[in-house]
């Protein structure tokens, strides 16, 4: 990481888990040094990711996961890609297809309302000051609710924090046996 005091930092619940997970012998996953520095801090978007990607919605956990993949992929975070891809793969029982939608959701096995709404994803990514009312009509067409559309926007919005704030701060990328660790704890356990 960049900043040598967040690397160290291993206050809080996650601080907890940085030493256990060590102590075990097990990877970690930097993100969890960015929540361990100002826990007073993080706590409160720990809270806010788990409602977010685990609350009541319309959207499965598995299509919340995959939306927080192609936003990253999208934005070339390589850290949440490969956590985010490894969970929705988890959560499909199908990696190839998650790969396909961060690739091209034209091409992917996925339903013309995903394909829709993972398009829409890619360009509120890009370029969300261009959104207009049309996208919105097209997605209802598609077949989404109000609520829907709103939950996605919510996982967007948050995982483009996300990918900023870990590429900014220098998360390493994992192996693929981190991720793999990961994608089965998220998938299982969520975020909190």
């Amino acid at each position: 990481m960049f900043l040598k005091d967040v690397e160290a930092a291993r206050k809080g619940r996650y601080g907890e888990m940085i030493e256990k997970s060590l102590a075990a012998g097990h990877p970690v996953s930097g993100i969890w040094h960015l929540f361990a520095y100002k826990p007073a801090m993080t706590q409160h978007l720990s809270a806010l990711t788990e409602a977010i990607m685990r609350g009541p919605s319309p959207l499965t956990v598995a299509q919340r996961e995959l939306i927080a993949a192609v936003t990253s992929s999208t934005n070339r975070c390589p850290f949440c890609t490969g956590s985010h891809v490894a969970a929705a793969a988890e959560l499909y029982g199908d990696e190839a297809k998650v790969h396909a939608a961060c690739t091209n959701p034209a091409t992917a096995p996925l339903t013309e309302a995903e394909k829709t709404l993972l398009f829409f994803i890619q360009k509120i990514t890009k370029e969300a000051y261009r959104t207009q009312s049309s996208d919105i009509e097209e997605l209802k067409a598609a077949g989404w609710s109000d609520e829907a559309i709103y939950d996605a926007i919510a996982v967007c919005s948050l995982f483009n924090f996300y990918n900023r704030w870990n590429d900014a701060n220098g998360t390493p990328a994992m192996q693929p046996e981190g991720y793999a660790a990961t994608g089965k704890r998220l998938a299982t356990k969520g975020y909190v």
